[in-house]
């Protein structure tokens, strides 16, 4: 580390602390050469995950952004808030798992419906109707069609 006093190249740590939230270590430097001391802080460097939308653009995750979606879609349904954090939880972990930094917005979607769809029917279809974009009441009913189809699969 570079002495912010005199340049010199070598110092000694003399005390280590966390961040309340763990994202930072500061670190408390004497240099060997004059000294003096200052203090350096470290941060896990990180490339944020990005979303592809379906027009092409590209926009940083936002895990808020999810959230609100899955909320609305539960909105006046017995799901409690932290099982939706969850699900958006396992998205992130997903991600992580990834070697791409990148990942579709057609594939988030994917993921939370199938979560929702096996939490709660009437969340999955309010969410579905927004994430495929139904533009009429037979695209909403095909959806619930396939639900009672499909009911006999869970």
């Amino acid at each position: 580390m570079l002495c912010p006093f005199c340049a010199h190249l070598e110092d000694k740590v003399i005390d280590s602390r966390e961040s309340k939230e763990g994202s930072n270590i500061r670190r408390r430097r004497e240099c060997l050469s004059c000294q003096k001391r200052f203090t350096t802080y470290e941060r896990i460097e990180e490339i944020p995950f990005m979303v592809v939308k379906k027009d092409g653009r590209r926009e940083r995750f936002d895990r808020q952004k999810v959230l609100s979606g899955l909320l609305k879609a539960c909105e006046k349904r017995p799901i409690p808030i932290p099982k939706l954090a969850e699900l958006v939880d396992q998205v992130e972990a997903q991600m992580m798992n990834e070697a791409e930094r990148e990942l579709s917005s057609t594939a988030i979607g994917e993921m939370l419906m199938r979560s929702l769809k096996q939490l709660d029917k009437i969340a999955y279809v309010r969410f579905a109707s927004v994430y495929r974009d139904f533009q009429d009441e037979e695209a909403f009913f095909n959806e619930i069609r396939r639900l009672i189809k499909d009911k006999g699969r869970f």
